[in-house]
């Protein structure tokens, strides 16, 4: 049985083509409550509603920080959430030409059976719930399925699981209206050397590609977010054109060219690494058939974060910093960033 074409088959390829527009990315704003509690605890904040929602709108109102944005991922309590003058998140995205998308899984659990390996939770309310995000403003979702390397990991039945999850998901929310984001994300922790990170990447990837065709998923509608290849976060580093070369050779002999777009996961990395990463693989001279961008969460967010430090009077400051970041990640799609746009600081991603 070929792709399935539903109701929503032609605005599903024609947004996920938008997002995937060269020179923009997705500011990945959906962090839980609980996670967006550890970000606001590192600068002596409390984790409260009306803090997080302060600091949403600092990022969603940054003057021509969102000229450089897509999309911008939002969790449930972000998406019905208004400015302070009383405006839609939503709202406030969609006049600045930017697609509102939504975090659709439940979090990770133990994989039975497995050296501590997780699966994501959250398909048996998914339908209903994507109906629900549509008719919020929603028109993408992403679903992340975590990896991890180790000396048997990851395990066969991890990445099975791991792919058929993120299948049945990504059906589930074209069925509905929304683009699935589909995020393998294979851990950076480790000590193992980038040729172990791209033969597992290369594993994984063409798993979920098997997966995805076995479920009659639209490619033309769907986007990828996956892991750079990259060394373990306790081996020593290697250069940015290593990792490009690497990273843009698994993703060639495993994406299929019918998927318009992939942005990166920051996974880690600092500001500056994930900026100059993705620079050098658009810097490659090689033919690639889908666009190569970001969907970065802390490596858009850490610097401004800090610089905001939950007081007012730092606001102006702090969406200057953002909108710093968004340009040179914008650049860094094009292959012209040269460094130093975050204005020096580079905190973990």
């Amino acid at each position: 049985m070929p792709a399935f074409v539903g109701k929503y088959a032609d605005e599903l390829i024609k947004m996920a083509k938008y997002i995937a527009t060269p020179g923009k990315g997705i500011l990945a704003a959906d962090e839980g409550p609980g996670t967006m509690g550890k970000r606001l605890s590192s600068i002596n904040v409390e984790n409260v509603e009306s803090n997080r929602q302060a600091f949403r709108e600092l990022l969603f109102t940054a003057p021509n920080a969102l000229s450089y944005l897509s999309g911008v991922i939002l969790v449930e309590e972000t998406l019905y959430q208004k400015t302070s003058g009383g405006k839609p998140f939503v709202e406030v995205l969609q006049e600045n030409n930017v697609v509102p998308g939504i975090k659709a899984d439940k979090g990770k659990v133990k994989l039975a059976g497995t050296n501590g390996e997780t699966t994501a939770q959250g398909l048996d309310s998914l339908s209903a719930r994507c109906q629900q995000y549509y008719k919020a403003g929603a028109r993408f979702a992403k679903w992340r399925a975590v990896l991890k390397i180790g000396p048997n990991e990851p395990s066969a039945l991890s990445i099975q699981q791991s792919a058929q999850v993120l299948a049945r998901y990504a059906i589930i929310c074209q069925e509905n209206g929304l683009v699935p984001i589909v995020e393998p994300d294979i851990l950076i922790d480790g000590s193992h050397d980038i040729k172990k990170c791209a033969a597992a990447t290369e594993t994984v990837l063409a798993a979920v590609y098997k997966a995805l065709n076995d479920h009659h998923v639209l490619l033309e509608g769907t986007l990828l977010k996956p892991n750079m290849v990259t060394p373990g976060s306790d081996s020593p580093k290697v250069p940015a054109k290593v990792i490009a070369e690497y990273t843009v050779a698994a993703l060639r002999r495993t994406v299929p060219p019918a998927v318009p777009g992939i942005l990166f996961l920051s996974g880690g990395q600092s500001e500056e690494d994930s900026t100059l990463n993705l620079n050098a693989m658009n810097k490659l001279d090689v033919l690639n058939p889908w666009t190569l961008s970001f969907s970065f969460g802390r490596a858009l967010q850490s610097t401004t974060l800090k610089t905001w430090g939950g007081k007012k009077e730092n606001i102006g400051k702090a969406q200057e910093v953002f909108l710093a970041r968004c340009l040179a990640n914008s650049e860094a799609t094009l292959g012209k960033f040269t460094g130093g746009t975050a204005g020096g600081l580079a905190f973990e991603s």
